[in-house]
């Protein structure tokens, strides 16, 4: 069986029974970039504080994400042993390597999306699993994108089947989202998309790509059968 076979019904699992504990990590920081957004273009120029907030913005998501992983970390066992803070805490460390990682790996993509697609689509799927690494095995942000190349080789398809089926699950709840926000005004339906969506979809995302790791990972280092005993 591939490695890739079932991760989406084992992340929801894992989703659904520790989502209070997943939804807050997501929910404290969105609701906090997105009142920081408001205040910022409350009292500054518009231009400086969509710049303000966008870096803001940048450094919360990549934090929420590296916590999130440590998080699917800590509960695989069944149970969270870590608080809110002690898993903030631990990421802190990586945050400089998650940002690097994450922007880098974001410009390539787009570059390659925006020249002929395939490269980008490539590169995707090849660098899903930077933050996972960064964070679980400790790496800087340049190993990162090796390591997550060699975990991914050989089940590319695989790959790239459970990013295209959780983006389409992200379009669709967001279309879902954007229909119920409708009757509110412009500024409160784009203060709760982006704390509802942040908070629902996130954490599902880091589930997705936190137990992607595992497996592949699981495959990659399987020990080998052991020799069968010499007849005597």
């Amino acid at each position: 069986m591939s490695p890739t076979q079932g991760v989406l019904g084992e992340a929801w699992g894992l989703y659904k029974s520790h989502w209070r504990h997943l939804l807050t990590f997501s929910f404290v920081v969105y609701v906090a970039v997105a009142l920081i957004g408001l205040l910022l273009g409350a009292i500054l120029e518009d231009w400086l504080a969509g710049l303000l907030a966008a870096a803001v913005s940048l450094v919360a998501v990549f934090w929420v994400q590296g916590a999130l992983v440590k998080a699917v970390e800590d509960v695989r066992d069944g149970r969270a042993d870590l608080s809110l803070q002690d898993t903030f805490d631990r990421v802190r460390p990586q945050l400089a390597a998650i940002i690097v990682g994450g922007i880098l790996a974001g410009i390539g993509i787009f570059l390659g999306l925006l020249l002929l697609v395939v490269p980008g689509l490539v590169l995707m799927t090849w660098w899903v699993l930077i933050i996972p690494v960064i964070i679980l095995e400790q790496r800087r942000a340049g190993e990162a994108f090796s390591r997550s190349r060699e975990l991914v080789r050989g089940y590319g398809w695989g790959v790239f089947g459970v990013i295209v089926l959780t983006i389409l699950i992200i379009i669709g709840f967001s279309i879902a989202l954007e229909i119920v926000l409708i009757p509110f005004a412009d500024w409160l339906g784009t203060f709760l998309s982006n704390v509802i969506s942040g908070t629902l979809v996130t954490p599902f995302i880091a589930v997705t790509w936190t137990l992607l790791y595992y497996r592949l990972r699981g495959a990659k280092e399987e020990p080998a059968a052991p020799a069968p005993a010499a007849t005597p």
